[in-house]
């Protein structure tokens, strides 16, 4: 008799999460989907066809918006899943990629960000070692040892596969089984350390010792540089504090309340929890369009330049065109005139 009131309490539970994460993942991952897609394929589509203003900022720029648009690319996927309660009709293979996806864009833009931000000290705070220490070159290096490294530590994510329900559906995007918590922990603290924690007290002394430097030379600093790095400062702390912060939080107490027993109430607000944090973690790729326009090297400037260079093209198409109608009509016209001095009426002769 217990075990079946066991049962039915476990049954409530996961239709009461599903109920839940089918209303808020549909929504959050459409908007993510479309602000992400249009707001870095743009930058991106104006970085490609300004490229031969690159600099250091605008190449960690460039990689940040390759990696927010892979992610973009899988959540309609999600989307699907989410809508038909925990459905996946994609396969196995699709719902790794997808699963890998999501932390590579993680902790690539955690760490794209703080390099950014590294590189922004060193030539706000120590300009004499800017002209030596930040290069197009070494920019290079940092962005493919970055996505080396990410995509390397978060193969072990490329392993969780579907999973078939006591329904017949197949499951994906699910919470590890109690066996398994012990080693997604191991993987959770490598990722929290390195990916989150070291990058954040990175960035907290990069943008503490800019702040410094700001402060005490105001009147020496250029209001453009100023501008730019306060910008920087106030979009990436938003980013962390709103995306990334609440998402390391809720997964570490989770997991240690996975290897406990805990009741059904207990458990379904800790899940619904994983949803909120989950779809913050999502919107970093929103935010990042953000940096890059007002925080970006000369952004504002590529972006005109890229109208002006769109208007100056269709205004080319446009003359090409009125050119080439005047040629034919100025053809016609001569031929016109050379029959009718030889005598012979023009509309006799096709042309």
């Amino acid at each position: 008799m217990a075990s079946s009131e066991n049962t039915m309490k476990n049954m409530s539970c996961n239709d009461t999460i599903d109920e839940f994460r089918s209303q808020v993942y549909p929504v959050t991952y459409s908007i993510i989907s479309i602000l992400g897609f249009v707001g870095n394929g743009f930058v991106l589509c104006v970085l490609i066809r300004t490229y031969q203003e690159k600099t250091a900022f605008q190449i960690y720029m460039f990689n940040l918006a390759i990696a927010d648009l892979l992610f973009v690319c899988t959540l309609p996927l999600r989307v699907v899943y989410y809508h038909y309660k925990g459905n996946w009709f994609f396969g196995d293979f699709l719902c790794r990629i997808s699963s890998y996806a999501m932390y590579v864009n993680l902790y690539c833009s955690i760490l794209f960000m703080t390099a950014m931000s590294f590189f922004r000290c060193i030539a706000i705070v120590f300009p004499i070692w800017n002209i030596q220490f930040i290069s197009r070159k070494r920019a290079i290096m940092v962005c493919v040892g970055i996505w080396f490294f990410v995509t390397l530590t978060t193969t072990p994510f490329l392993q969780k596969n579907g999973q078939l329900s006591d329904e017949n559906i197949t499951k994906c995007f699910e919470p590890p089984k109690s066996k398994d918590v012990k080693k997604v922990m191991v993987l959770h603290y490598i990722s929290l350390f390195i990916g989150f924690i070291f990058p954040f007290i990175t960035i907290t002394i990069c943008y503490a010792m800019i702040l410094n430097k700001l402060l005490k030379n105001s009147m020496h600093k250029k209001e453009g540089t100023r501008r730019k790095a306060i910008w920087m400062i106030v979009i990436v702390t938003v980013v962390f504090l709103v995306s990334f912060t609440p998402y390391h939080v809720q997964r570490t107490v989770h997991l240690h309340l996975m290897k406990d027993k805990t009741s059904c109430e207990k458990s379904l607000y800790m899940q619904k929890s994983v949803v909120i944090t989950y779809s913050l973690a999502a919107f970093n790729c929103c935010f990042n369009p953000l940096l890059y326009y007002f925080s970006g090297g000369n952004f504002r400037r590529r972006l005109s330049t890229f109208q002006r260079g769109s208007i100056s093209s269709s205004h080319h198409r446009k003359m090409s065109s009125k050119m080439e109608e005047a040629m034919n009509g100025n053809g016609v016209e001569h031929k016109t005139c050379i029959l009718e001095a030889a005598g012979t009426p023009s509309k006799q002769m096709p042309i």
